[in-house]
């Protein structure tokens, strides 16, 4: 940015004016320009009083001829009535308050005699038209709209309306905006999209876009400015994904390519003892990881797969074909609960392959490795011992979770990396892991929650992205019903169906949103020692969707209380009931699962510690309370933990969302579609880009303030083309100092970290 640009507010406007704007955020020129209208009043046709029709959007210049403020009679609040006259017929325009104070601003400028513009849609009260909460402009409140001559000619264009505060509403934005531009050059304004891409994109400059956006003279040239905007931001973060993306390709590698066709290995033998046939997808993603894993530059790729795909028997071919190289590789899972899952799940995919053996060269005796399991909950000796075989290369696959990361931890020759449920984990843990390698290992990040493709092109875009959309045969399929939480007679008949399923030899899990029925209402709180995997991700996206409407939510229902209730229900008499959360020690986790999947236990109340990697082939049921403050995502992952044998499966929402809310649709979404693509497709359009982007960052704006992943992939696949061509020309970017600037100021040290965390 220029010095125009990064001057302060303090210079450019009093310090009243600039105090104001601060309260936004806005504290340069440069943040004031970016300061972008949220929608564009459309001024209407200027009318006379006399001829205004009800259901018309208007605007008239008229003058106040009287104004009052009283209290409403049947309801709280304020009320204030205004007459306005253009001199020849009167309007009545009405403001409502929540009390009388609340009105104060607009009494204090509606006074007889102002004049001014006014718009808003005729309406009809007791035979007498109106208008309500007009929009409106007074003469001689902005230097340059102090006579009839100019308001006439400010009628004629669209009125930028801005997010406000308290203190510095919209019609003073857009004042500051106005003195700003009348004095800005387009040498003041530094243009971050090269000549040659704003030629091609047939977009006008950036200086010419913003005085389109902030002073269009119709709407058509203010969409015009508002997509160069977008263009602009979709090709800024590009860029600078592009350029990860040319980093991490001039790394080294050690090539790990499969053994020879009829040579035997690990792989081979996998392959020829699986009890089942691989998905066409999990072959096809199984050949990119094969041929990027023999590649002597580091694979960076993500494996997005829906519930069910199969994306642990991809992860372990890839794991095997390092081992059959001489490496090893490693698994970093979120939790202990999830991290013993995957050990489990590994021997037993493995049989014979894994009863241990050395592993490098020919030392290695017969076709078989060792899956290590290390957590921070091991004994001494258990630690010593998986340290010392991760060390030796004894274990040619090390499962585990933070305690991956400790210093003591080390590999013979570390040649993958894979990440389960990557965004739990922060760019620096995924380094530390990587740097134990002695070249950079390839990397393989997993996803159970389907992405769509422009949030993969966005959040993901420096991996290259796998997707696994099909579900092994002979899984059976998952009914999902809501049910109303306040209703006795559909509870009674959800502990009846969930009796059925245990007598009928399955399981069923019952989540619940926090572990102590004494937590805040509002949501779960990270007590002492709680693990972070119980908390859910979205818990409170049902507050955020839906404002106003949660003021008096009941109280969420918790894991303690549920279990004492479900134990007390006759329809559950003689079934033991389990307990599972993060509170409770490994060793208690572990006895806590085994029971459940052996029977003993077949009812387990838990925390959301089971929504992802958990596998229990008999577990048919869920019943999820309070699922309204789930999102999507997390309630598709939650309900992926049944029907993953041959029995059908039965998902039983129960909340207490009213109809028409945003809550309700997620909940009627989860009805109508098991597809996670669809729904997260769905999860993206309910909730906002910054949720998407990850853009709230430690309370600073998003740099991102127009682009729209859901209806701009067009838009977002030209920006990468074109930010792949630039930095192909120039990788450091040193050819466009501009654009090099942007990707400082706009992706600020919070964002950087997000993307990282990708």
């Amino acid at each position: 940015m220029t010095a125009r640009t990064d001057e302060r507010l303090e210079r450019a406007f009093d310090k009243r004016t600039a105090t104001a704007l601060g309260k936004l955020g806005l504290r340069t020129v440069g943040d004031l320009l970016g300061h972008y209208p949220r929608r564009y009043a459309d001024p209407g046709a200027l009318e006379d009083i006399a001829a205004l029709q009800v259901g018309e959007h208007v605007t008239i210049l008229a003058r106040v001829e009287q104004a009052t403020v009283r209290p409403m009679r049947n309801r709280k609040g304020a009320l204030m009535e205004v007459v306005v006259t253009d001199g020849s017929s009167r309007l009545s325009l009405t403001f409502f308050g929540k009390h009388r104070g609340s009105l104060y601003s607009h009494e204090k400028r509606l006074v007889p005699g102002a004049t001014g513009l006014f718009t808003g849609t005729v309406g009809l009260y007791r035979g007498t038209r109106q208008l309500t909460h007009p929009d409106f402009t007074l003469m001689g409140e902005e230097a340059d709209l102090d006579s009839d001559e100019a308001l006439l000619e400010h009628a004629t264009k669209p009125i930028p309306i801005y997010p406000a505060a308290a203190g510095i509403p919209s019609w003073k934005i857009q004042g500051a905006l106005r003195v700003v531009l009348d004095t800005l050059t387009d040498d003041d304004v530094p243009d971050p999209v090269p000549d040659g891409v704003r030629e091609a994109q047939r977009l006008p400059g950036r200086a010419a876009a913003l005085r389109s956006l902030h002073r269009p003279a119709t709407l058509e040239e203010a969409y015009r400015a508002r997509h160069r905007m977008r263009f602009e931001e979709a090709f800024v973060l590009q860029v600078a994904l592009a350029q990860r993306r040319a980093r991490t390709a001039a790394e080294d590698a050690t090539a790990r390519p499969p053994l020879p066709a009829g040579t035997p290995g690990l792989l081979a033998e996998f392959d020829a003892s699986l009890p089942f046939t691989l998905t066409d997808g999990q072959r096809a993603v199984g050949a990119e990881i094969a041929a990027e894993l023999a590649d002597p530059r580091p694979m960076h790729r993500l494996l997005q797969g829906e519930v069910g795909s199969g994306k642990t028997v991809v992860a372990l071919r890839a794991m095997l074909q390092v081992v059959d190289a001489g490496g090893q590789a490693a698994l970093l899972a979120p939790t202990e609960v999830l991290a013993a899952q995957h050990a489990r799940t590994l021997r037993s995919l493995l049989g014979p392959l894994a009863e241990g053996g050395t592993l490098f060269g020919s030392e290695r005796s017969g076709a078989s490795t060792r899956v290590a399991l290390l957590t921070g909950s091991l004994g001494a000796k258990a630690r010593k011992e998986a340290l010392l075989q991760a060390a030796s290369g004894e274990a040619g696959i090390v499962v585990g979770t933070h305690a991956l990361l400790s210093e003591q931890v080390q590999f013979a020759d570390l040649g993958l990396v894979v990440v389960d449920e990557q965004h739990r984990f922060g760019v620096e843990q995924r380094d530390a892991l990587r740097a134990k390698g002695r070249v950079s290992p390839h990397l393989l990040v997993m996803t159970a929650t389907p992405i769509p493709r422009t949030v993969a092109m966005t959040v993901f875009g420096d991996l290259e992205t796998s997707s696994l959309t099909e579900v092994p045969a002979g899984r059976a399929g998952i009914t999902t019903v809501a049910v109303p939480a306040g209703n006795v007679r559909w509870t009674d008949r959800t502990w009846a169906r969930v009796r059925e399923e245990v007598d009928a030899g399955r399981r069923a899990y019952v989540v619940c949103a926090r572990i102590h029925p004494d937590e805040d209402a509002a949501g779960p709180r990270r007590t002492a020692g709680a693990d972070f995997d119980d908390v859910p991700e979205f818990l409170d996206l049902g507050d955020a969707a839906d404002p106003g409407s949660g003021a008096e939510r009941t109280p969420l229902r918790a894991v303690l209380e549920v279990v004492e209730e479900l134990r007390g229900r006759p329809e559950l008499a003689g079934v033991e009931v389990g307990v599972l959360h993060g509170q409770m020690p490994p060793d208690q986790k572990d006895a806590a699962m085994a029971r459940f999947a052996s029977g003993e236990a077949p009812v387990l109340v838990s925390t959301t510690v089971v929504e992802v990697g958990v596998d229990v082939p008999e577990a048919t049921a869920m019943v999820i309370f309070d699922a309204d403050r789930f999102g999507i995502s997390q309630l598709h992952q939650l309900r992926g933990r049944v029907g993953r044998g041959t029995d059908p499966g039965l998902c039983l929402l129960v909340s207490d969302a009213e109809p028409g809310t945003p809550a309700f649709a997620r909940l009627e979404a989860m009805t109508r579609t098991t597809d996670g693509f669809e729904l997260a497709n769905l999860d993206l359009e309910l909730r906002s880009e910054g949720d998407v982007l990850g853009a709230a960052q430690s309370g600073r704006a998003s740099s991102l303030r127009l682009l729209r992943v859901v209806k701009d992939a067009g838009l977002i696949e030209e920006a990468r083309t074109a930010a792949n061509d630039v930095v192909r020309a120039s990788p450091d970017l040193a050819e466009f100092p501009e654009l090099a600037a942007a990707i400082r100021a706009q992706l600020d040290e919070d964002q950087e970290e997000f993307l990282e965390r990708t």
